[in-house]
């Protein structure tokens, strides 16, 4: 391979990273999109990376929630489920919603619980204790709901749960909302209305399960209106879908990104107290986005789902009062604070157990003794990321253990998951392609992880790829301005299947440099025209970024990072943050 094919020609950066940039055919198209419409061509590069042909730029930039909702009743067993909801509000059913505890689960159910409110229905929620029953339906919480209940909604789980359905035996009736991956035999449900379902036909596996709980009361909603029975604006209910959709990192694509854009809107609004006092309590002094959401909103959300009362945040996102909302938002604050410590010490504690032979294999089992089975996902993800190979943290307790398990593209780890259940070679699994559950006995742990192994091999991937570093194009400093920023916003929401844009300063000088706290550093470069940026890199001491731009002060660089605006006392300034950087060779 030749220098010419790395951008900028950087092999290996600070990071260890190739540098890559735009492909010839995403020039050609970025440059007739920067033709008919007038764009800035850096904006045009993003619109080209992400695939948008220059016919369609207009429909992408303002999607239509109506352009691109599909008919719900395409979809598996919806009309069975749709028919049984409205039967349920016209008898007065007794209606219980058995949720997920992540937040996914929490504003799905929050969802369904404030339209059936509307509807004069006031719901019972369900959500499983994550150490004591584990993920998914079991048999004793659904013996105890079907006693008192004509009819069990289960939101973002029960796919896969086929032995607590069984043991239900038509006590009451079940509607099952999900987008887990499911096996070829489904359980024995009333509807499963999934878009994950192997004999589904239509083209959302994408969706998180708030997006499949908005189709479902979209076609409840149509059927009422057909019976000239009103029912309440779904409109306002996509704040719920957005938060779900960005913390469940599903992709932004399609109908996804429609909701998400939509979203914050109704986010931004703040009409909802319980988004609206946990904005505040995190100090948001700028119009809620997707990274606020991503990294602020769902981790203090999740954070009751994984070491509290796993129901606060549903309780939080459906509430109508602001006192019961700030009262919540202050629990979750705190119980967040308490999953960071305890994350912390089991990161450290895994890291440890890591050694050169786990290295060599295409996937990573790493497992303990009581560690909290509450922070093992967030775990996982970080040995992936250090590791680039599909990771899963264990923990034991009385000789069952439960993992969870994060993944690489070309591994999907839901289908795996699938397979391993039903060889028996656990207990139980299922998951995303990119995130899976397990859990196993100790006698299973090396057969299971032997198997995985075998699998993976028989479809090769590289686990130690070059780093690829994908960057959008070159940008100078006296370019970077808030307008840019605005810009490129209005072609995102970002996150996952939709990176935030990425941009390098090449020839950069750093002039000034600061610690900030212990890990973090600030930064001011400028190009020989003296035009200036500043600039912080997020962990930089963890990584050789750090000390190698602090010790060489005045010496050129070429920066890669993302513009933010960065609002301080009710200032805007261009801000970058720093991914990577390269010396510059002479």
């Amino acid at each position: 391979m030749s220098n010419s094919e790395y951008f900028l020609n950087v092999q290996k950066s600070l990071l260890g990273n190739a540098w890559r940039g735009p492909t010839q055919s995403q020039d050609r198209v970025s440059e007739q999109i920067s033709q008919i419409i007038k764009i800035p061509i850096q904006v045009s590069k993003v619109l080209a990376r992400l695939g948008v042909s220059p016919n369609n730029v207009e429909n992408f930039l303002l999607p239509k929630i109506r352009n691109l909702l599909p008919d719900p009743m395409q979809f598996k067993d919806m009309k069975k489920g749709a028919t049984r909801l409205i039967e349920a509000i016209k008898n007065r059913d007794r209606v219980a919603i058995f949720a997920d505890y992540d937040v996914d689960g929490a504003a799905s159910a929050a969802l369904l619980i404030n339209w059936l409110k509307e509807m004069g229905i006031t719901a019972t929620l369900y959500v499983p204790d994550r150490v004591i029953e584990g993920y998914g339906l079991n048999t004793q919480a659904l013996e105890e709901l079907s006693m008192n209940h004509e009819l069990i909604i289960c939101v973002d789980c029960g796919t896969s749960s086929h032995g607590p359905i069984k043991n239900l035996n038509g006590k009451a009736d079940l509607v099952i909302l999900d987008h887990h991956i499911g096996s070829e035999e489904l359980p024995d449900a009333l509807a499963i209305i999934n878009p994950n379902r192997q004999d589904e036909l239509t083209d959302f596996r994408y969706l998180c399960a708030a997006g499949v709980v908005f189709l479902y009361l979209v076609a409840v909603t149509t059927t009422l209106r057909g019976q000239n029975i009103k029912s309440p604006d779904l409109i306002q209910s996509l704040d719920l879908v957005a938060l779900a959709t960005v913390a469940d990192v599903v992709p932004l694509i399609g109908l996804n990104r429609a909701f998400v854009q939509q979203g914050l809107k109704v986010i931004r609004n703040r009409t909802r107290p319980g988004l609206k006092v946990l904005a505040d309590i995190s100090k948001i002094n700028s119009p809620v986005d997707e990274y606020h959401i991503g990294f602020v909103l769902a981790p203090k959300l999740n954070a009751a789902g994984r070491i509290g009362d796993a129901s606060l945040a549903t309780k939080l996102l459906s509430t109508n009062s602001e006192i019961e909302a700030q009262n919540l938002a202050e629990k979750l604050e705190v119980l967040n604070t308490e999953r960071q410590a305890i994350g912390a010490r089991v990161e450290h504690e895994a890291l440890q157990k890591l050694n050169k032979e786990c290295l060599n294999t295409p996937i990573i089992f790493v497992s303990d003794n009581n560690w909290h089975p509450g922070v093992i996902g967030i775990v996982a993800s970080k040995i992936k990321e250090k590791t680039n190979r599909p990771s899963f943290v264990i923990s034991f307790s009385g000789g069952v253990g439960k993992g969870s398990g994060r993944s690489i593209p070309g591994v999907d780890l839901g289908s795996l998951m699938q397979k391993l259940s039903h060889e028996r070679l656990i207990e139980k699994g299922g998951g995303h392609s990119m995130a899976a559950g397990i859990t196993l006995s100790k006698r299973q742990l090396k057969p299971a992880f032997d198997r995985l192994v075998q699998l993976i091999e028989l479809k090769p991937i590289d686990i130690a790829p070059e780093n690829d570093f994908y960057i959008d194009g070159i940008l100078l400093p006296r370019a970077a301005n808030l307008e840019l920023i605005e810009r490129l916003a209005e072609v995102g929401p970002f996150g996952s299947g939709a990176p935030q844009p990425r941009f390098v300063f090449p020839d950069q000088n750093i002039t000034f440099c600061r610690r900030v706290g212990t890990d973090h550093l600030k930064v001011t470069f400028c190009d020989e025209s003296k035009n200036k940026v500043d600039a912080i890199c997020f962990r930089a001491f963890s990584s050789p970024l750090g000390s190698k731009i602090e010790n060489n002060l005045n010496k050129k660089f070429h920066i890669a990072g993302k513009l933010v605006k960065n609002t301080w006392r009710g200032h805007e300034k261009v801000q970058v943050i720093i991914d990577d950087a390269a010396e510059v060779q002479k």
